[in-house]
This record gives structure tokens, sequence and C-alpha cells, in this order.
């Protein structure tokens, strides 16, 4: 099998294949019941398992991942998305937030192997409240559920986001309203995110995220 470099600075693919791939920062070892392709050197990142990878798959057309970037992870959740964001990153660090300390206790468990990964217990929506523990980042990336997901994205990229820096903001248009369709929740949120960002691209996530969307913005 022969795996080859895509346009997106970090991912690899198998040649004629569209399966997306990872350079593994721990070779041989995998976290979350992942593929593994040579020898434990690549894993696969699925694209019904991560609205990042879903993204990609769907065109996304810009890549703002460089190999030392410093990341802000809102709503990290068990830390599927951030270990392959580690493996793109590996000379960068990732400061991985969550509000529920079960799921945090396995971010723990995955900071152990991958340095490159800060666990943090807080809640995204105050930013305040872990402002001494993050410094001003590249890219911030949230994957929140709750009603108020573009204002939680919009504050912590005011507060947090370097200047040209990029934001990736995945809607989930349920945890908003779910008596408005889709798309409507998702043309709010442009509305809400064009006030204070650029939006650069965007792209609606369906097969692989029913009634999810993508936004990617860049701080002015």
């Amino acid at each position: 099998m022969e795996i080859v470099k895509t346009r997106f600075d970090g991912i690899f693919s198998e040649k004629d294949n569209k399966k997306l791939l990872t350079q593994n920062l721990t070779p041989g070892l995998r976290f979350f019941d992942e593929d593994l392709y040579q020898n434990g050197e690549y894993r696969l990142f699925d694209s019904r398992r991560s609205k990042l990878a879903a993204a990609i798959s769907k065109g996304l057309s810009q890549w703002p991942f460089r190999k030392d970037n410093v990341m802000l992870y809102l709503g990290a959740s068990h830390g599927y998305t951030p270990s392959f964001i580690s493996d793109i990153i590996p000379d960068g660090f990732i400061f991985a937030i969550d509000f529920a300390p079960r799921v945090v206790r396995d971010l723990v468990f995955l900071a152990e192997q991958r340095k490159n990964i800060a666990p943090i217990l807080a809640d995204a929506n105050k930013p305040e409240s872990y402002l001494h523990r993050v410094s001003q980042v590249d890219i911030v990336y949230q994957d929140v559920a709750q009603r108020n997901q573009a204002e939680i994205f919009i504050k912590n990229c005011n507060t947090f986001l370097k200047s040209g820096g990029f934001g990736f903001l995945a809607v989930k248009a349920r945890s908003v309203d779910i008596t408005k369709k889709p798309k409507v929740i998702f043309q709010e949120a442009r509305e809400l995110l064009e006030k204070e960002l650029v939006v650069v691209d965007y792209r609606e996530l369906e097969p692989f995220e029913k009634d999810h969307a993508m936004f990617l913005c860049k701080k002015r």
C-alpha cells in the first residue's frame, strides 16, 4: 500500500483511496481503536468520527495548520480529533478544554502519551476562567453542543486568537434550535460570525454528520 501526501499539510491518504491518514506521533499506539497502517506509523482519521475530517472530505478550501501551531480546542471530549491534530502539529501545542470531568480524565490519559496536549477542565462559555492557563493561539477550534455556540466561539476568538489567526466552528443545528431548519441555523450563525470575523469557508457535513456545518473564519 502506497501512502501519499495530500494538499493539506499533515494529512495523508492511500494512493487511489479517499481514506484520510495522519502520521502517528506515537508509532504503534492507538487510542480509539482506529486502524493503523505501516506498522503503526499512520492512523486512520475517520470522517464519520471527526467533524474536521468530514470538512476535509467535503472539500475544505483552506488549511491553516502548520507543524508548530498553538491551538485552543473547545469541546475536546474524549480526545478523538485532538489526538489527530496532535499528529498534524507535532511541534505545536493544544490547550484541550472540556467541562465534563469524566472525559477530561480520558484526556489526561491521552496527554500522558502525547506531550503536546494539555487537558483543562473548564466551561468554554467562561474564557475568563482559564485566561491564566491559555496563551495566545494560532487556531481556535470549537465543537460544543450548546445553544449559544457562535457566541462562545466569538468570545474565545476575541480573547485568545492572534490577529490573522484562524478559527473552526462546528455548528450543531439541533443543539441550537430543534424547531428551525438547519440551513436557517447555519445562516444565523454566519451572520453572527461576520460581525466579528471573516468567514473564509463553509461546508455542510452530510452525509458524515447530519445537521452539522463547519465554518472556517479568520481574525481581522
